[in-house]
């Protein structure tokens, strides 16, 4: 397979109102949105799961102190302080979300301090039976938690809507047509949301006939008509929040707003008034604004330590196999340089996660022509240029061993998808819908695909179909398959 002759993708879309666009810039003196209000609404917003836990941790404290029989063995006491910690996190109940209830909380509080003094009680037991508790001790305990837990939760909450409708925070609303209108006139009329619409991403036709979306009471939203333009939106007014209407693989160009949203640490929301889509991934709670169904978006499964958990394997197991094959990496080295001369090393520029671009590392196995050959020519394997060592190195996928130290600097994982160039990341993104979701995961040294067969030249959309299901459904343990997989297909000589 090869791509060469097929059309230069289109460049980005022109942008049919630049005078309106450019109006887009650092918010207006003496508004909620300066930079220095700005950067105080973010640090409320990291505060709040952190005054949550205390709340919790405060109501089992003072639960404990007013029930428990005598004092409790302090590893009893982490264990059960650990344990609410943890199940509450699971349940999701330390996220920030943008309508938070008390009540709609406590069916899970009250189910998992169930759980937590039923541990307890067997773990009092297990370490002391003379610590041994009845059952009218933990239910009393387990009253007085529940209610100081959501009289501090509801302090904490009310709090949060005071604090946010004070300092709302830029947000951009990408969307067309009457329900767009709606949602920014609902965040523009209800600031207790935090936050402020300050641009609108539509499409070139909407642009081009000055529809600015104008409501009631409130000046007019500058309109974007490009990614460059909602990028240069996010930089100017220090854009916190971007709000879509519709899902981002149904608008033009959603795909690449969201990954320019994410690169700017954007908070992104689906607010919209119809289903749920698979597409997102919502809390235990379901949320809204002003009746509008609420669904945050991430680039990637929304289960931060598990991947903080993934990062540290992937650097761990590279750098010790870094120091395992380090002389079958020298050995390589030395017939390259003897066979094909000097530079050993290919440095080649790859995309990377949230389309990130980095240099990806590999032993040379062919020496191109030029920076335009090296960049577009898709597939080396029947090239005559390629040396004896060369086609061993690729067919054993020896070449792929320097890649270890890409995962060491956290440019890639060892599991993931497998990198591209910015050339066929352009051609394959507009011919294949699916291909740009990608890039929500970091890239990997091997992956699902390549252990389904799909390396070399095999379907370019079976790949990204493989890729989006890894990710979707990816777990440690699948990371685990993979990697043995791939061992296997090595000593097959499965290489390219």
């Amino acid at each position: 397979m090869t791509t060469e002759s097929a059309p230069v993708p289109r460049a980005a879309q022109a942008t049919a109102v630049r005078s309106a666009a450019s109006a887009v810039g650092p918010p207006r003196s003496g508004s909620d949105d300066t930079p220095s209000r700005q950067a105080a609404g973010g640090v409320r917003r990291r505060r709040a799961p952190t005054a949550l836990m205390a709340s919790d941790g405060l109501a089992l404290g003072l639960a404990v102190a007013l029930v428990a029989p005598g004092p409790w063995p302090p590893v009893v006491l982490l264990l059960q302080i650990a344990l609410q910690f943890l199940l509450n996190a699971y349940r999701g109940l330390y996220r920030t979300g943008l309508s938070p209830s008390v009540l709609a909380e406590l069916p899970a509080l009250t189910g998992l301090a169930l759980v937590q003094w039923y541990v307890t009680a067997e773990a009092l037991t297990a370490y002391d039976p003379r610590y041994a508790v009845g059952w009218a001790a933990p239910a009393c305990a387990l009253g007085v938690q529940l209610l100081l837990s959501c009289c501090a939760r509801a302090g904490v909450h009310g709090f949060r809507r005071r604090s946010a409708a004070r300092n709302p925070q830029s947000t951009l609303v990408v969307g067309d047509g009457p329900l767009a209108d709606r949602v920014v006139a609902v965040l523009q009329q209800h600031s207790r949301y935090g936050m402020r619409p300050v641009g609108r991403v539509v499409g070139s036709a909407t642009a081009a006939e000055g529809a600015e979306g104008e409501t009631a009471g409130e000046a007019p939203l500058p309109l974007l008509a490009s990614v460059q333009d909602a990028g240069r939106a996010v930089i100017q007014n220090s854009v916190r929040h971007a709000v879509f209407t519709v899902p981002p693989e149904s608008t033009a160009d959603g795909t690449e707003l969201f990954a320019l949203f994410a690169r700017h640490h954007c908070r992104v929301w689906l607010i919209t008034d119809q289903g749920v889509v698979a597409r997102c991934r919502t809390a235990p709670r379901p949320d809204h604004v002003w009746g509008f169904a609420a669904h945050s978006l991430h680039t990637g499964p929304h289960r931060p330590p598990a991947h903080r958990v993934k990062r540290a394997m992937d650097a761990v197991l590279a750098a010790v196999a870094l120091v395992v094959v380090s002389p079958v990496m020298a050995g390589c080295a030395l017939a390259v340089r003897l066979c094909d001369g000097p530079g050993v090393l290919f440095h080649q520029e790859r995309i990377g996660r949230n389309g990130q671009p980095f240099v990806l590392l590999k032993f040379r196995t062919l020496r191109p022509a030029d920076e335009h050959e090296s960049a577009t020519r898709w597939n080396v394997s029947s090239d005559r240029r390629v040396s004896r060592v060369g086609r061993t190195l690729r067919r054993t996928s020896l070449d792929e061993l320097p890649q270890l130290w890409n995962v060491v600097r956290g440019d890639m994982s060892l599991v993931g998808p497998r990198p591209e160039r910015p050339y066929f990341v352009k051609q394959f993104s507009r011919m294949h819908p699916g291909y740009r979701t990608r890039h929500r995961m970091p890239v990997g040294i091997t992956g699902l695909a390549q252990v389904h067969g799909l390396r070399g030249d095999t379907s370019i959309e079976d790949r990204a179909r493989f890729d989006n299901r890894y990710i979707e459904t990816w777990s440690l343990w699948q990371d685990m398959c993979v990697l043995a997989r791939t061992a296997g297909s090595v000593f097959r000589l499965g290489g390219s």
